[in-house]
Protein backbone atom coordinates (compact mmCIF):
# COMPACT_ATOMS: atom_id res chain seq x y z
CA UNK A 1 0.00 0.00 0.00
CA UNK A 2 2.81 2.40 0.93
CA UNK A 3 4.57 1.48 -2.33
CA UNK A 4 1.44 2.40 -4.32
CA UNK A 5 1.19 5.80 -2.60
CA UNK A 6 4.89 6.36 -3.31
CA UNK A 7 4.53 5.60 -7.02
CA UNK A 8 1.33 7.66 -7.23
CA UNK A 9 3.20 10.64 -5.77
CA UNK A 10 6.16 10.00 -8.08
CA UNK A 11 3.90 9.92 -11.14
CA UNK A 12 2.25 13.16 -10.02
CA UNK A 13 5.67 14.77 -9.57
CA UNK A 14 6.92 13.55 -12.94
CA UNK A 15 3.87 15.00 -14.66
CA UNK A 16 3.17 18.19 -12.73
CA UNK A 17 6.74 19.45 -12.41
CA UNK A 18 7.56 19.50 -16.17
CA UNK A 19 4.15 21.01 -16.92
CA UNK A 20 4.65 23.73 -14.33
CA UNK A 21 8.20 24.43 -15.53
CA UNK A 22 6.98 24.58 -19.12
CA UNK A 23 4.19 26.97 -18.19
CA UNK A 24 6.78 29.24 -16.57
CA UNK A 25 9.59 28.79 -19.07
CA UNK A 26 7.71 29.20 -22.35
CA UNK A 27 6.21 32.67 -21.59
CA UNK A 28 9.53 33.83 -20.11
CA UNK A 29 11.44 32.54 -23.16
CA UNK A 30 9.04 34.28 -25.55
CA UNK A 31 9.05 37.46 -23.50
CA UNK A 32 12.85 37.56 -23.14
CA UNK A 33 13.32 36.82 -26.84
CA UNK A 34 11.01 39.65 -27.85
CA UNK A 35 12.43 41.98 -25.19
CA UNK A 36 16.10 41.60 -26.08
CA UNK A 37 15.36 41.56 -29.79
CA UNK A 38 13.53 44.87 -29.39
CA UNK A 39 16.43 46.22 -27.35
CA UNK A 40 18.85 45.25 -30.12
CA UNK A 41 16.58 46.76 -32.78
CA UNK A 42 16.31 49.98 -30.74
CA UNK A 43 20.10 50.17 -30.37
CA UNK A 44 20.51 49.80 -34.13
CA UNK A 45 17.68 52.25 -34.89
CA UNK A 46 19.06 54.86 -32.50
CA UNK A 47 22.54 54.61 -34.03
CA UNK A 48 21.09 54.73 -37.55
CA UNK A 49 19.08 57.84 -36.66
CA UNK A 50 22.16 59.48 -35.15
CA UNK A 51 24.22 58.59 -38.21
CA UNK A 52 21.55 59.95 -40.56
CA UNK A 53 21.51 63.20 -38.61
CA UNK A 54 25.29 63.36 -38.70
CA UNK A 55 25.68 62.75 -42.44
CA UNK A 56 22.96 65.29 -43.17
CA UNK A 57 24.94 67.85 -41.18
CA UNK A 58 28.28 66.79 -42.70
CA UNK A 59 26.83 66.81 -46.21
CA UNK A 60 25.57 70.36 -45.82
CA UNK A 61 28.93 71.47 -44.45
CA UNK A 62 30.87 69.79 -47.26
CA UNK A 63 28.60 71.30 -49.89
CA UNK A 64 29.12 74.70 -48.27
CA UNK A 65 32.89 74.20 -48.37
CA UNK A 66 32.88 73.17 -52.02
CA UNK A 67 30.65 76.09 -52.96
CA UNK A 68 32.97 78.46 -51.09
CA UNK A 69 35.93 77.13 -53.10
CA UNK A 70 34.02 77.32 -56.40
CA UNK A 71 32.66 80.80 -55.73
CA UNK A 72 36.14 82.14 -54.88
CA UNK A 73 37.54 80.58 -58.05
CA UNK A 74 34.77 82.12 -60.18
CA UNK A 75 35.35 85.56 -58.66
CA UNK A 76 39.05 85.41 -59.47
CA UNK A 77 38.42 84.07 -62.97
CA UNK A 78 35.94 86.84 -63.72
CA UNK A 79 38.35 89.59 -62.71
CA UNK A 80 39.41 91.21 -65.99
CA UNK A 81 42.19 93.33 -64.45
CA UNK A 82 43.81 90.22 -62.98
CA UNK A 83 43.44 88.38 -66.29
CA UNK A 84 44.98 91.30 -68.22
CA UNK A 85 47.90 91.43 -65.78
CA UNK A 86 48.60 87.71 -66.40
CA UNK A 87 48.33 88.23 -70.19
CA UNK A 88 50.85 91.10 -70.05
CA UNK A 89 53.24 88.89 -68.10
CA UNK A 90 52.79 86.13 -70.65
CA UNK A 91 53.60 88.60 -73.44
CA UNK A 92 56.76 89.71 -71.64
CA UNK A 93 55.54 93.23 -70.83
CA UNK A 94 57.59 95.17 -68.30
CA UNK A 95 55.23 97.49 -66.36
CA UNK A 96 56.70 100.45 -64.52
CA UNK A 97 56.80 100.75 -60.74
CA UNK A 98 53.79 103.06 -60.59
CA UNK A 99 51.66 100.63 -62.58
CA UNK A 100 52.64 97.76 -60.28
CA UNK A 101 51.94 99.88 -57.18
CA UNK A 102 48.50 100.92 -58.48
CA UNK A 103 47.61 97.33 -59.36
CA UNK A 104 48.56 96.16 -55.88
CA UNK A 105 46.57 98.89 -54.16
CA UNK A 106 43.48 98.68 -56.32
CA UNK A 107 43.22 94.98 -57.08
CA UNK A 108 45.47 92.76 -54.96
CA UNK A 109 44.38 94.43 -51.74
CA UNK A 110 40.71 93.91 -52.65
CA UNK A 111 41.29 90.25 -53.44
CA UNK A 112 43.21 89.78 -50.21
CA UNK A 113 40.32 91.23 -48.22
CA UNK A 114 37.93 88.96 -50.07
CA UNK A 115 39.94 85.90 -48.99
CA UNK A 116 40.42 87.09 -45.42
CA UNK A 117 36.69 87.70 -45.01
CA UNK A 118 35.95 84.04 -45.71
CA UNK A 119 36.88 82.05 -42.57
CA UNK A 120 36.69 78.75 -44.45
CA UNK A 121 39.50 79.57 -46.87
CA UNK A 122 43.18 78.93 -46.23
CA UNK A 123 44.25 80.94 -49.27
CA UNK A 124 43.48 81.78 -52.89
CA UNK A 125 46.66 82.11 -54.96
CA UNK A 126 47.22 83.07 -58.58
CA UNK A 127 50.28 81.81 -60.46
CA UNK A 128 51.66 83.16 -63.72
CA UNK A 129 52.99 80.55 -66.12
CA UNK A 130 56.14 82.68 -66.44
CA UNK A 131 58.53 84.32 -64.00
CA UNK A 132 58.12 87.67 -65.79
CA UNK A 133 55.81 89.02 -63.07
CA UNK A 134 56.13 90.93 -59.81
CA UNK A 135 55.00 88.70 -56.90
CA UNK A 136 52.35 90.35 -54.74
CA UNK A 137 51.81 88.22 -51.64
CA UNK A 138 49.64 86.59 -50.58
CA UNK A 139 47.81 86.56 -53.93
CA UNK A 140 50.11 86.70 -56.96
CA UNK A 141 53.14 84.40 -57.56
CA UNK A 142 55.56 83.41 -60.33
CA UNK A 143 55.53 80.12 -62.20
CA UNK A 144 58.71 78.98 -60.42
CA UNK A 145 56.95 79.30 -57.09
CA UNK A 146 54.11 77.07 -58.32
CA UNK A 147 56.58 74.31 -59.22
CA UNK A 148 57.38 73.83 -55.52
CA UNK A 149 53.91 72.47 -54.82
CA UNK A 150 53.15 68.75 -54.89
CA UNK A 151 50.32 69.04 -57.39
CA UNK A 152 52.47 70.70 -60.09
CA UNK A 153 52.94 68.60 -63.20
CA UNK A 154 50.50 66.53 -65.20
CA UNK A 155 46.75 66.87 -64.58
CA UNK A 156 47.17 70.05 -62.58
CA UNK A 157 43.59 71.17 -63.03
CA UNK A 158 41.02 69.76 -60.62
CA UNK A 159 40.98 68.75 -56.96
CA UNK A 160 44.11 67.96 -54.98
CA UNK A 161 44.12 66.52 -51.46
CA UNK A 162 46.48 65.89 -48.60
CA UNK A 163 49.46 68.00 -49.65
CA UNK A 164 51.44 70.58 -47.65
CA UNK A 165 52.14 74.26 -48.19
CA UNK A 166 55.70 74.12 -49.56
CA UNK A 167 55.44 77.43 -51.38
CA UNK A 168 58.13 78.77 -49.04
CA UNK A 169 60.84 77.11 -46.98
CA UNK A 170 59.79 75.49 -43.69
CA UNK A 171 62.16 77.95 -42.01
CA UNK A 172 59.91 80.79 -43.14
CA UNK A 173 56.39 79.35 -42.93
CA UNK A 174 54.63 76.54 -41.09
CA UNK A 175 53.87 73.43 -43.16
CA UNK A 176 51.93 71.35 -40.66
CA UNK A 177 48.41 71.57 -42.07
CA UNK A 178 47.23 69.20 -44.79
CA UNK A 179 45.55 71.06 -47.63
CA UNK A 180 42.79 70.50 -50.16
CA UNK A 181 42.48 72.72 -53.20
CA UNK A 182 40.82 73.27 -56.55
CA UNK A 183 43.28 74.29 -59.29
CA UNK A 184 41.80 76.07 -62.32
CA UNK A 185 43.58 77.34 -65.43
CA UNK A 186 43.27 80.97 -66.54
CA UNK A 187 43.06 80.83 -70.33
CA UNK A 188 43.05 83.26 -73.23
CA UNK A 189 41.75 82.50 -76.70
CA UNK A 190 44.95 83.61 -78.42
CA UNK A 191 47.56 82.78 -75.80
CA UNK A 192 46.21 79.62 -74.19
CA UNK A 193 46.93 79.11 -70.47
CA UNK A 194 48.37 82.26 -68.92
CA UNK A 195 48.06 81.28 -65.27
CA UNK A 196 46.50 79.07 -62.61
CA UNK A 197 44.22 79.80 -59.64
CA UNK A 198 44.67 77.66 -56.52
CA UNK A 199 41.70 77.93 -54.09
CA UNK A 200 42.84 76.29 -50.86
CA UNK A 201 41.18 75.02 -47.69
CA UNK A 202 42.66 72.90 -44.92
CA UNK A 203 41.66 69.25 -45.05
CA UNK A 204 40.35 69.53 -41.49
CA UNK A 205 37.90 72.26 -42.52
CA UNK A 206 37.00 70.63 -45.81
CA UNK A 207 36.31 67.20 -44.25
CA UNK A 208 35.82 67.67 -40.49
CA UNK A 209 34.26 64.22 -40.17
CA UNK A 210 37.54 62.55 -41.15
CA UNK A 211 39.48 64.40 -38.48
CA UNK A 212 36.81 64.09 -35.75
CA UNK A 213 38.22 62.08 -32.84
CA UNK A 214 35.15 60.00 -31.99
CA UNK A 215 35.59 56.61 -30.38
CA UNK A 216 34.57 53.66 -32.59
CA UNK A 217 33.98 55.92 -35.61
CA UNK A 218 35.97 56.70 -38.73
CA UNK A 219 35.42 58.19 -42.18
CA UNK A 220 36.99 58.03 -45.64
CA UNK A 221 36.46 59.28 -49.19
CA UNK A 222 36.37 57.12 -52.33
CA UNK A 223 36.05 58.16 -55.96
CA UNK A 224 33.54 56.66 -58.42
CA UNK A 225 36.04 53.98 -59.44
CA UNK A 226 36.23 52.75 -55.85
CA UNK A 227 39.70 54.13 -55.16
CA UNK A 228 40.08 55.27 -51.57
CA UNK A 229 41.58 58.74 -51.70
CA UNK A 230 42.02 59.50 -48.01
CA UNK A 231 40.77 58.42 -44.59
CA UNK A 232 41.83 57.70 -41.02
CA UNK A 233 40.94 54.01 -40.78
CA UNK A 234 42.51 50.69 -41.73
CA UNK A 235 42.78 50.51 -45.57
CA UNK A 236 41.75 46.83 -45.71
CA UNK A 237 38.77 47.46 -43.48
CA UNK A 238 37.79 50.47 -45.57
CA UNK A 239 37.82 48.31 -48.71
CA UNK A 240 35.52 45.79 -46.98
CA UNK A 241 33.17 48.59 -45.96
CA UNK A 242 33.17 49.93 -49.52
CA UNK A 243 32.27 46.48 -50.87
CA UNK A 244 29.43 45.95 -48.36
CA UNK A 245 27.96 49.37 -48.99
CA UNK A 246 28.13 48.97 -52.76
CA UNK A 247 26.10 45.75 -52.54
CA UNK A 248 23.11 47.57 -51.05
CA UNK A 249 23.48 51.11 -52.34
CA UNK A 250 20.94 52.23 -54.91
CA UNK A 251 20.30 55.64 -56.37
CA UNK A 252 22.35 58.79 -56.03
CA UNK A 253 21.44 60.10 -52.59
CA UNK A 254 22.70 59.31 -49.10
CA UNK A 255 22.10 55.92 -47.48
CA UNK A 256 22.65 54.20 -44.12
CA UNK A 257 22.98 50.42 -43.73
CA UNK A 258 23.62 48.00 -40.86
CA UNK A 259 25.92 45.03 -41.43
CA UNK A 260 27.74 42.39 -39.40
CA UNK A 261 31.21 41.40 -40.59
CA UNK A 262 34.16 39.69 -38.96
CA UNK A 263 32.54 39.75 -35.54
CA UNK A 264 31.83 43.49 -35.81
CA UNK A 265 28.48 45.24 -36.00
CA UNK A 266 28.73 48.32 -38.20
CA UNK A 267 26.50 51.25 -39.10
CA UNK A 268 27.73 52.42 -42.53
CA UNK A 269 26.62 55.69 -44.09
CA UNK A 270 27.54 57.11 -47.46
CA UNK A 271 26.68 60.32 -49.23
CA UNK A 272 27.80 61.63 -52.62
CA UNK A 273 30.08 64.63 -53.03
CA UNK A 274 29.17 65.48 -56.59
CA UNK A 275 31.64 68.31 -56.97
CA UNK A 276 34.48 65.83 -56.35
CA UNK A 277 32.99 62.85 -58.25
CA UNK A 278 33.04 60.53 -55.26
CA UNK A 279 31.41 59.55 -51.99
CA UNK A 280 32.16 60.13 -48.33
CA UNK A 281 31.72 57.14 -46.02
CA UNK A 282 31.16 57.28 -42.26
CA UNK A 283 31.41 54.10 -40.19
CA UNK A 284 30.33 53.54 -36.59
CA UNK A 285 31.28 50.32 -34.80
CA UNK A 286 28.42 49.48 -32.41
CA UNK A 287 29.83 46.06 -31.46
CA UNK A 288 30.15 47.02 -27.81
CA UNK A 289 26.52 48.09 -27.60
CA UNK A 290 25.22 44.98 -29.39
CA UNK A 291 27.44 42.64 -27.39
CA UNK A 292 26.27 44.36 -24.22
CA UNK A 293 22.69 43.48 -25.21
CA UNK A 294 23.73 39.87 -25.84
CA UNK A 295 25.59 39.77 -22.53
CA UNK A 296 22.50 40.98 -20.68
CA UNK A 297 20.40 38.43 -22.55
CA UNK A 298 22.79 35.61 -21.62
CA UNK A 299 22.87 36.74 -18.01
CA UNK A 300 19.09 36.83 -17.96
CA UNK A 301 18.90 33.32 -19.45
CA UNK A 302 21.46 32.01 -16.92
CA UNK A 303 19.56 33.55 -14.00
CA UNK A 304 16.25 32.22 -15.27
CA UNK A 305 17.78 28.76 -15.72
CA UNK A 306 18.92 28.77 -12.11
CA UNK A 307 15.53 30.08 -11.02
CA UNK A 308 13.76 27.34 -12.96
CA UNK A 309 15.98 24.63 -11.48
CA UNK A 310 15.31 25.94 -7.99
CA UNK A 311 11.62 26.22 -8.85
CA UNK A 312 11.57 22.62 -10.04
CA UNK A 313 13.05 21.44 -6.74
CA UNK A 314 10.65 23.55 -4.72
CA UNK A 315 7.65 22.40 -6.76
CA UNK A 316 8.68 18.77 -6.29
CA UNK A 317 8.83 19.24 -2.53
CA UNK A 318 5.63 21.22 -2.32
CA UNK A 319 3.50 18.62 -4.11
CA UNK A 320 3.50 16.29 -1.10
CA UNK A 321 2.38 18.97 1.38
CA UNK A 322 -1.19 19.57 2.51
CA UNK A 323 -3.33 21.65 0.17
CA UNK A 324 -4.23 23.96 3.05
CA UNK A 325 -0.57 24.85 3.60
CA UNK A 326 -0.20 25.71 -0.09
CA UNK A 327 -3.27 27.88 0.01
CA UNK A 328 -2.01 29.63 3.16
CA UNK A 329 1.31 30.37 1.49
CA UNK A 330 -0.43 31.78 -1.56
CA UNK A 331 -2.54 33.96 0.69
CA UNK A 332 0.61 35.25 2.39
CA UNK A 333 2.19 36.06 -0.97
CA UNK A 334 -0.90 37.96 -2.09
CA UNK A 335 -0.92 39.87 1.19
CA UNK A 336 2.74 40.84 0.80
CA UNK A 337 2.14 41.85 -2.79
CA UNK A 338 -0.67 44.19 -1.76
CA UNK A 339 1.64 45.92 0.70
CA UNK A 340 4.12 47.08 -1.97
CA UNK A 341 4.31 50.91 -2.05
CA UNK A 342 6.70 53.71 -2.64
CA UNK A 343 8.61 52.98 0.58
CA UNK A 344 9.21 49.42 -0.60
CA UNK A 345 10.60 50.69 -3.92
CA UNK A 346 12.86 53.08 -2.03
CA UNK A 347 14.08 50.25 0.24
CA UNK A 348 14.73 48.04 -2.79
CA UNK A 349 16.79 50.80 -4.39
CA UNK A 350 18.78 51.15 -1.16
CA UNK A 351 19.39 47.38 -1.08
CA UNK A 352 20.54 47.37 -4.71
CA UNK A 353 22.78 50.30 -3.95
CA UNK A 354 24.38 48.43 -1.03
CA UNK A 355 24.89 45.36 -3.21
CA UNK A 356 26.58 47.50 -5.85
CA UNK A 357 28.87 49.11 -3.26
CA UNK A 358 29.78 45.70 -1.80
CA UNK A 359 30.81 44.59 -5.31
CA UNK A 360 32.62 47.93 -5.75
CA UNK A 361 30.27 48.87 -8.61
CA UNK A 362 30.37 52.51 -7.66
CA UNK A 363 29.04 53.83 -10.99
CA UNK A 364 25.91 51.69 -10.50
CA UNK A 365 25.67 52.84 -6.88
CA UNK A 366 25.94 56.49 -7.89
CA UNK A 367 23.33 56.01 -10.61
CA UNK A 368 20.89 54.43 -8.15
CA UNK A 369 21.56 57.23 -5.68
CA UNK A 370 20.78 59.82 -8.37
CA UNK A 371 17.65 57.94 -9.42
CA UNK A 372 16.50 57.80 -5.79
CA UNK A 373 17.04 61.52 -5.40
CA UNK A 374 15.03 62.22 -8.56
CA UNK A 375 12.16 60.09 -7.21
CA UNK A 376 12.22 61.74 -3.78
CA UNK A 377 12.40 65.19 -5.35
CA UNK A 378 9.31 64.46 -7.41
CA UNK A 379 7.15 63.41 -4.40
CA UNK A 380 8.68 65.30 -1.48
CA UNK A 381 6.59 68.49 -1.47
CA UNK A 382 3.02 69.43 -2.35
CA UNK A 383 3.80 73.08 -3.07
CA UNK A 384 4.95 74.37 -6.43
CA UNK A 385 8.03 76.42 -5.56
CA UNK A 386 11.49 75.31 -4.41
CA UNK A 387 14.88 76.89 -3.92
CA UNK A 388 17.31 77.29 -6.79
CA UNK A 389 19.76 75.04 -4.91
CA UNK A 390 17.18 72.21 -4.84
CA UNK A 391 16.42 72.57 -8.55
CA UNK A 392 20.12 72.60 -9.48
CA UNK A 393 20.72 69.47 -7.41
CA UNK A 394 17.93 67.78 -9.38
CA UNK A 395 19.57 68.89 -12.66
CA UNK A 396 22.93 67.45 -11.56
CA UNK A 397 21.34 64.07 -10.87
CA UNK A 398 19.46 64.23 -14.17
CA UNK A 399 22.69 64.93 -16.11
CA UNK A 400 24.43 62.05 -14.32
CA UNK A 401 21.72 59.65 -15.52
CA UNK A 402 21.78 61.18 -19.03
CA UNK A 403 25.49 60.42 -19.26
CA UNK A 404 24.80 56.74 -18.51
CA UNK A 405 22.65 56.52 -21.64
CA UNK A 406 24.86 58.14 -24.27
CA UNK A 407 28.36 57.43 -25.53
CA UNK A 408 29.14 61.13 -25.44
CA UNK A 409 29.34 63.18 -22.22
CA UNK A 410 27.18 66.13 -21.24
CA UNK A 411 29.19 68.39 -18.92
CA UNK A 412 27.27 70.65 -16.55
CA UNK A 413 28.90 74.00 -15.78
CA UNK A 414 27.12 76.05 -13.08
CA UNK A 415 28.09 79.66 -12.43
CA UNK A 416 25.65 80.91 -9.79
CA UNK A 417 26.65 83.19 -6.89
CA UNK A 418 26.15 81.57 -3.49
CA UNK A 419 23.83 84.36 -2.36
CA UNK A 420 21.36 83.48 -5.13
CA UNK A 421 21.01 79.81 -4.18
CA UNK A 422 18.01 80.74 -1.98
CA UNK A 423 16.10 82.17 -4.97
CA UNK A 424 12.50 80.93 -5.15
CA UNK A 425 11.87 79.11 -8.41
CA UNK A 426 9.15 76.93 -9.88
CA UNK A 427 9.72 73.27 -9.18
CA UNK A 428 10.75 71.31 -12.33
CA UNK A 429 11.15 74.52 -14.36
CA UNK A 430 14.82 74.06 -15.33
CA UNK A 431 14.57 70.35 -16.16
CA UNK A 432 12.50 70.78 -19.38
CA UNK A 433 15.02 73.35 -20.61
CA UNK A 434 17.99 71.06 -19.94
CA UNK A 435 16.14 68.08 -21.44
CA UNK A 436 15.39 70.12 -24.59
CA UNK A 437 19.09 71.03 -24.79
CA UNK A 438 20.14 67.37 -24.55
CA UNK A 439 17.57 65.92 -26.98
CA UNK A 440 17.38 68.65 -29.64
CA UNK A 441 20.70 70.46 -29.29
CA UNK A 442 23.30 67.92 -28.15
CA UNK A 443 22.09 64.42 -29.04
CA UNK A 444 22.12 64.96 -32.86
CA UNK A 445 25.79 65.98 -32.75
CA UNK A 446 26.85 62.88 -30.76
CA UNK A 447 29.83 64.67 -29.22
CA UNK A 448 30.91 65.82 -25.77
CA UNK A 449 29.16 69.10 -25.03
CA UNK A 450 28.77 71.48 -22.12
CA UNK A 451 25.53 72.87 -20.71
CA UNK A 452 26.19 76.22 -19.03
CA UNK A 453 23.95 77.59 -16.27
CA UNK A 454 24.55 81.06 -14.90
CA UNK A 455 22.41 83.47 -12.89
CA UNK A 456 22.51 87.05 -11.65
CA UNK A 457 20.36 89.70 -9.97
CA UNK A 458 19.78 93.25 -11.17
CA UNK A 459 17.31 95.81 -9.85
CA UNK A 460 15.15 93.26 -8.10
CA UNK A 461 14.94 90.91 -11.07
CA UNK A 462 16.51 87.46 -11.06
CA UNK A 463 17.80 86.07 -14.39
CA UNK A 464 19.02 82.55 -15.08
CA UNK A 465 20.41 81.37 -18.44
CA UNK A 466 20.85 77.83 -19.72
CA UNK A 467 23.10 77.53 -22.78
CA UNK A 468 24.15 74.49 -24.79
CA UNK A 469 26.85 74.45 -27.46
CA UNK A 470 24.87 72.07 -29.65
CA UNK A 471 23.61 72.32 -33.21
CA UNK A 472 21.46 75.42 -32.61
CA UNK A 473 18.61 76.59 -34.85
CA UNK A 474 18.26 78.60 -38.01
CA UNK A 475 16.27 81.87 -37.84
CA UNK A 476 13.04 80.25 -39.11
CA UNK A 477 13.17 77.44 -36.52
CA UNK A 478 13.99 79.91 -33.75
CA UNK A 479 11.09 82.21 -34.64
CA UNK A 480 8.67 79.28 -34.79
CA UNK A 481 9.82 78.04 -31.36
CA UNK A 482 9.44 81.51 -29.85
CA UNK A 483 5.88 81.76 -31.17
CA UNK A 484 5.00 78.38 -29.70
CA UNK A 485 6.43 79.30 -26.29
CA UNK A 486 4.55 82.61 -26.20
CA UNK A 487 1.30 81.01 -27.40
CA UNK A 488 1.17 82.83 -30.74
CA UNK A 489 0.74 79.52 -32.60
CA UNK A 490 -0.83 76.27 -31.38
CA UNK A 491 1.16 73.74 -33.42
CA UNK A 492 3.26 71.35 -31.32
CA UNK A 493 5.97 70.88 -33.92
CA UNK A 494 6.95 67.68 -35.68
CA UNK A 495 9.64 66.85 -33.13
CA UNK A 496 7.57 67.84 -30.08
CA UNK A 497 9.98 70.62 -29.15
CA UNK A 498 8.57 73.66 -27.41
CA UNK A 499 5.78 71.95 -25.44
CA UNK A 500 7.73 71.68 -22.17
CA UNK A 501 9.10 75.21 -22.58
CA UNK A 502 5.60 76.62 -23.17
CA UNK A 503 4.35 74.91 -20.00
CA UNK A 504 7.16 76.52 -18.00
CA UNK A 505 6.40 79.91 -19.58
CA UNK A 506 2.70 79.60 -18.67
CA UNK A 507 3.51 78.61 -15.07
CA UNK A 508 5.89 81.55 -14.66
CA UNK A 509 3.29 84.06 -15.83
CA UNK A 510 0.53 82.50 -13.72
CA UNK A 511 2.75 82.50 -10.61
CA UNK A 512 4.75 85.71 -10.89
CA UNK A 513 2.94 87.89 -13.45
CA UNK A 514 3.01 88.69 -17.17
CA UNK A 515 6.12 90.85 -16.91
CA UNK A 516 8.19 87.72 -16.25
CA UNK A 517 8.90 84.75 -18.50
CA UNK A 518 11.32 83.13 -20.91
CA UNK A 519 13.18 83.97 -24.11
CA UNK A 520 15.23 81.82 -26.51
CA UNK A 521 18.30 82.79 -28.55
CA UNK A 522 20.18 80.57 -31.01
CA UNK A 523 22.61 80.43 -33.90
CA UNK A 524 22.99 77.42 -36.22
CA UNK A 525 25.85 75.05 -35.31
CA UNK A 526 26.86 77.33 -32.43
CA UNK A 527 24.52 77.46 -29.46
CA UNK A 528 21.01 77.69 -28.04
CA UNK A 529 20.35 79.84 -24.95
CA UNK A 530 17.18 79.97 -22.85
CA UNK A 531 16.84 82.97 -20.52
CA UNK A 532 14.35 82.95 -17.63
CA UNK A 533 13.48 86.15 -15.74
CA UNK A 534 11.76 86.03 -12.31
CA UNK A 535 11.29 88.46 -9.43
CA UNK A 536 14.05 88.24 -6.83
CA UNK A 537 12.37 86.28 -4.03
CA UNK A 538 13.92 84.33 -1.15
CA UNK A 539 12.51 80.81 -0.78
CA UNK A 540 11.02 80.05 2.64
CA UNK A 541 11.04 76.30 3.25
CA UNK A 542 8.21 74.65 5.14
CA UNK A 543 9.19 73.27 8.52
CA UNK A 544 10.20 69.63 8.77
CA UNK A 545 6.99 68.49 10.49
CA UNK A 546 4.89 69.85 7.60
CA UNK A 547 6.96 67.88 5.10
CA UNK A 548 6.67 64.68 7.15
CA UNK A 549 2.90 65.14 7.37
CA UNK A 550 2.70 65.68 3.60
CA UNK A 551 4.80 62.57 2.96
CA UNK A 552 2.78 60.41 5.37
CA UNK A 553 -0.47 61.40 3.65
CA UNK A 554 0.91 60.06 0.41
Amino acid sequence: MKRKRFFAKYKLNSRLTPITIALIFIPIAIFSGILFRNIEVNVVRENRDNMEARIARDYDQTETNIESINMSTRLFLSDEELSDFLKDAYDGADPDVETIRDFYRSKISDLERLVNNNPLLYAVRVYSVTDNIQEMMPILYTGSRMKKLEWYGNDMEGWHFGYYDTLFSSLISKQGAELASLVTAVTDYDRGVVGYIESVMTMEKMFPEIYADIEDEWSFFADREGNIRFGNGDPLEELQVLSMFSEEYEGSGSSVIYRKTGGKYLIIAGYPIRGMNGMMYCVRDISREIKDVYSRRNTFVAIMTVVLVVAAVLIDRMIGRYQKEVLDKNAELRSLHNQINAHFIHNVLESIKMMAEIDEKYEISDAITSLGKLMRYGIRWNFENVSLADELEYIRNYILLVNLRYDFEVILSVNVPKELMDQEILKMSLQPVVENAVIHGIEPSCSDTTVYIKAWEKEGRFTIEITDSGQGMNPEELERLRKRIHGEIDEAGGDGSGIGLKNVEDRIKMTFGNEYGMEVYSEPMKYTKVSMVLPRMIFRRKNLSDEKIADSRR
